[in-house]
């Protein structure tokens, strides 16, 4: 497959249909499409399968079985599709620090990508799970900054910046980084952490997201589906059965498993 069938087939899967002549437009339109087609999840590390990362595993999985995937995947596609548009585009590492404290340092197992555009830099990221970036933000720190969703914010402190995401009970950490690059051999290394380590919080945990139109999110963590609407409210559904499971995955984030499919993890207990 040449470049520019690649190109046609992600189109495709996320439904754009508009230039490709490198923008801030474009970036942002496909960073949208990207976020409301393609869900984040972490499915077949629950199902014992091996994760790759190269781009042919990437696109067979991503594009041609139309499923999800988490950062090194989602990420080193859109990287791939950037590259190819003719954007400037480098891929950063980062520690995502969604539900945890300061005082705590996770491991720096993220990628999202850095854009040069008119000699300004922006940031995207469309694999972040429930708080994928819906369009590019400007890497200006301490600013507020409007995207199709919510309202995010760099800041920088003690040589560091860290990304934030503005909920209903305030500002919300979602990544810290110091704009290093992250070459193939560290995502490399970071994706096994991610997908075999057994202190990897995808090996205890199922996790689905997608973001939705009108500024929504539906967003799965084991049993709990919650959808949360354009103010940030959150409206939460548990999940009762395997079975039910299965059809919320369908219905909810076009993504088909056979009946009976049942993902190995201590975060998803049944009740019998």
């Amino acid at each position: 497959m040449n470049d520019n069938q690649f190109l046609d087939a992600y189109f495709d899967r996320i439904g754009y249909k508009g230039t490709r002549i490198p923008s801030l437009d474009l970036l942002n339109h496909i960073t949208l499409a990207h976020v409301q087609s393609i869900p984040f999840e972490n499915l077949d590390i629950l199902l014992g399968k091996n994760i790759n990362i190269n781009l042919d595993s990437i696109f067979e999985k991503l594009i041609i079985q139309r499923r999800g995937g988490y950062c090194f995947e989602q990420n080193g596609l859109l990287l791939y599709i950037l590259k190819k548009l003719g954007f400037e585009v480098a891929p950063i590492s980062a520690r995502v620090r969604l539900d945890k404290s300061r005082d705590f340092t996770p491991p720096r197992t993220h990628v999202f990508l850095r854009i040069e555009l008119s000699g300004n830099s922006w940031l995207t990221d469309v694999g972040v799970g429930g708080v994928s970036l819906t369009s590019a933000i400007q890497l200006i720190p301490n600013i507020e900054q409007k995207t199709n969703h919510e309202t995010r914010r760099i800041l920088s402190e003690n040589d560091r910046f860290f990304h934030q995401v503005l909920f209903p009970s305030g500002w919300v950490d979602v990544c810290e980084f110091t704009l290093e690059e992250m070459p193939e051999i560290d995502r490399e290394l970071a994706n096994w952490f991610t997908s075999a380590h057994p202190k990897s919080h995808f090996k205890d945990r199922l996790i689905v997201a997608q973001a939705g139109k009108d500024g929504q999110r539906h967003t799965l963590v084991n049993r709990e589906l919650s959808e949360r609407d354009k103010n940030g409210v959150a409206h939460k559904l548990i999940i009762k059965s395997p079975e039910e499971l299965l059809v919320t995955l369908k219905e909810k984030f076009n993504l088909f498993f056979p009946v009976g499919t049942e993902f190995k993890t201590p975060g998803l207990q049944w009740d019998r």
